[in-house]
């Protein structure tokens, strides 16, 4: 719907609320004349027929037509769960050398939470990812503790710390861990932390969104970002700190903000504490996070990916590319097919399908569930661990290649062919020959039209296309000639692209006449 559309939309309900209600259908047939002329014409009419319309629902939904709780009841409640839960949330001081050395030093302040009795401290991998001297310290009880850094995982931006010297005669008092993936949107929770190094600060809101993803809160190329979304009110400081339900029990890791100013601006974010259980267990162990992988890049799925695969509703998520040789190809996995469920639970989105997978390690079998041919299929993958030969190849075309050269060299015009894929939008241009070092082949997106089914869905200019539907693409008009093709079909294109730091992404761009 163009925006001149969407204005008239909007006018024609802005006149129909002016009319008033109830809202009338007046039905009246075609009248033709008469012989008893315009008094009896009138007589024979029929009325017109007035009928009544219904606005809004009959009471609350189900679903809430509940008794509401007595506010006295809830402070009650909420003031009973911070007493349990504040002597196990500490203040965790990290202290680096300062720039410029002499002996100075710079600090930063984080929270933790209590895992277990031995003194094992869960927090986030960003309050102590330059850590050199660690202090923890109790609130509570004014406690004070030399930490040491036991692992951090930078791709779910989760650490465990160790406390040093424990005191024998003063027992720790143990987080209550919940189930992440037991919470409800609109759930109340506490988020407890030190922000601004106000230690052990209490507040409260409620679970605004679950598997919130696309944030790039973490700093890493493999990040899992499947956040609880809270507006509890959360700064600086209050990262590695606990999100906790009515029960007591903590759900979530504090971890981030969505805010232009740095501070609190409703919008706050947790690693869900399903996760960040798995994580620390292994961090404890191992040292490391041992995580098993599939072998599949996968995309968002789409109304007309689902149309063109026979389904009935969005669900799953597009398998984009499939790892030669790896445990998802081994398992019979295809490049197309809707990756539905892992473990018998249901995966919507790219984030959530990483998120479910950081559950299983290296060598565990997992049960799939895809979608092909319009129809359901039951698969079971063993996962395998980075060193696995079929990955190894996949690992290494992810790392970034050399950056292009801030001059690019000249190139002879025959090498800077130039051509248009008008159905989607897309201007292509050949490789220069700096490009072709760092890319070897492909189609250089010079730009795409706005409006066009290129931009709609999110095919960037300044990237190369490598692949188009899972064949090569090595000049501009190889890639105009294979979207040529699928537009005559009326068919989608999934097109494999290489980004300028030498990441692959893949972009599903649906076909130009469709949802036109």
């Amino acid at each position: 719907m163009t925006f001149r559309r969407l204005l008239l939309g909007l006018a024609a309900l802005a006149v129909g609320v002016l009319v008033g209600l109830p809202l009338i259908r007046l039905v009246q047939p075609d009248a033709g004349p008469t012989a008893g002329g315009a008094d009896a014409a009138r007589e024979a009419a029929p009325r017109a027929v007035v009928e009544t319309v219904q606005i809004g629902a009959d009471g609350p939904p189900p679903a809430a037509a509940t008794q509401v709780p007595d506010l006295v009841d809830i402070s009650q409640q909420t003031t009973a769960v911070a007493r349990a839960v504040e002597p196990t949330v500490v203040y965790v001081e990290v202290s680096t050398p300062a720039p410029g050395g002499a002996g100075r030093v710079a600090t930063e302040a984080g929270s933790g939470v209590i895992l277990s009795p031995s003194g094992y401290v869960l927090t986030n991998a960003h309050v102590v990812a330059r850590a050199g001297d660690v202090v923890v310290y109790f609130p509570t009880d004014k406690r004070e503790y030399e930490a040491e850094v036991v692992g951090s995982d930078p791709t779910t931006d989760v650490a465990v710390l160790r406390l040093l010297e424990l005191d024998p005669d003063a027992p720790l008092s143990v987080a209550s861990l919940g189930d992440s993936d037991a919470l409800e949107v609109g759930e109340w929770v506490l988020a407890v932390g030190s922000p601004f190094r106000l230690t052990n600060t209490f507040t409260s809101g409620i679970v605004s969104a679950l598997g919130r993803g696309g944030l790039y809160a973490i700093e890493s190329e493999f990040a899992i970002e499947d956040f609880i979304q809270t507006d509890a009110a959360i700064n600086q400081g209050n990262s590695g700190g606990a999100l906790v339900n009515l029960r007591g029990e903590v759900v979530g890791v504090v971890t981030a903000i969505a805010s232009e100013s740095g501070y609190y601006e409703g919008y706050g974010f947790a690693v869900p504490m399903n996760l960040a259980r798995r994580v620390a267990e292994d961090l404890i162990q191992y040292g490391e996070v041992r995580r098993g992988y599939l072998g599949v890049e996968v995309l968002p799925m789409y109304a007309a990916d689902a149309r063109e695969r026979g389904m009935t509703e969005v669900a799953g998520v597009l398998v984009g590319g499939v790892v030669r040789g790896g445990p998802a190809e081994r398992a019979g996995v295809r490049s197309g097919d809707v990756l539905l469920e892992i473990e018998g639970r249901h995966v919507d989105e790219p984030n959530q399908f990483q998120s479910r997978l950081a559950m299983a390690r290296p060598e565990e079998a997992v049960a799939l569930a895809v979608w092909r041919d319009g129809g359901r299929r039951e698969l079971r993958a063993v996962l395998a661990d980075p060193g696995d030969p079929g990955l190894e190849t996949w690992f290494a075309g992810r790392t970034p290649a050399v950056a292009l050269p801030s001059a690019p060299e000249a190139a002879p015009p025959e090498a800077l062919q130039r051509t248009e894929a008008p159905n989607w939008g897309v201007q292509f241009r050949d490789l220069t020959r700096a490009e072709r070092r760092q890319f070897e082949s492909g189609a250089f997106v010079e730009s795409v039209a706005p409006g066009s089914a290129a931009e709609l869905d999110g095919l960037p200019r300044g990237t190369v296309v490598v692949e188009v539907e899972d064949r090569p693409v090595a000049t501009a008009e190889e890639a105009r000639a294979a979207l040529a093709r699928q537009a005559r079909r009326d068919r989608p294109a999934l097109l494999r692209v290489r980004r300028p730091d030498g990441q692959t992404a893949f972009y599903d761009l649906a076909s130009p006449f469709v949802d036109e």
